[in-house]
């Protein structure tokens, strides 16, 4: 019975410093150094794919719309009017927190795995702060394991604006 040849110092050292060590016909081991690359597909799973969460909520209702960086493609889209079945609860955290989890099982379904998020709220002449749902929202997103790169306040507030409804003397009931 023979007893298989001792291992060259060299090749001990290659499980240490990450180096490849092949064997020549002679026998001798021959270090090749270099880092082995990974394929194609193996260097496209280590990006980060990036979306943009537009997260519109007024006090009707809350709008959950992921777009890819810039804007012009839509991901996946919905809203709080889908989950519940009365008007009245379009806007609660409730069904901002269904919609924006639903927008983004099917968001995490196209590769998506990193996300900016914008918020918004009806601005212009309405109100200017964000309605109950904006934070449920953020925080199912946060939840479903997106990397949150981030969070920022598209609100359209105007420099000069239009003359809000209701006339001179306001609203008389």
């Amino acid at each position: 019975m023979s007893t298989p040849p001792p291992k060259a110092e060299e090749e001990v050292e290659e499980a240490m410093d990450g180096t490849e060590v092949e064997e020549e016909q002679g026998g001798a081991p021959a270090v090749t150094t270099g880092q082995i690359t990974p394929s194609l597909d193996e260097d496209e799973s280590l990006k980060e794919k990036w979306a943009v969460v537009h997260i519109y909520s007024s006090y009707n209702n809350t709008i959950v719309h992921i777009t890819d960086l810039t804007g012009a493609e839509t991901i996946s889209f919905s809203s709080g009017g889908r989950h519940v079945k009365a008007d009245r609860f379009e806007a609660s955290p409730y069904a901002a927190m269904r919609s924006a989890s639903a927008a983004s099982d099917v968001a995490k379904g196209k590769g998506i795995t990193a996300v900016h998020i914008k918020v918004r709220a009806v601005g212009g002449t309405g109100p200017r702060t964000p309605g109950p749902g904006a934070q449920a929202a953020i925080r199912a997103i946060a939840r479903s394991g997106f990397r949150i790169g981030r969070i920022e306040d598209a609100t359209p507030i105007p420099h000069d604006t239009t003359r809000k409804k209701g006339g001179r003397r306001g609203r008389r009931a």
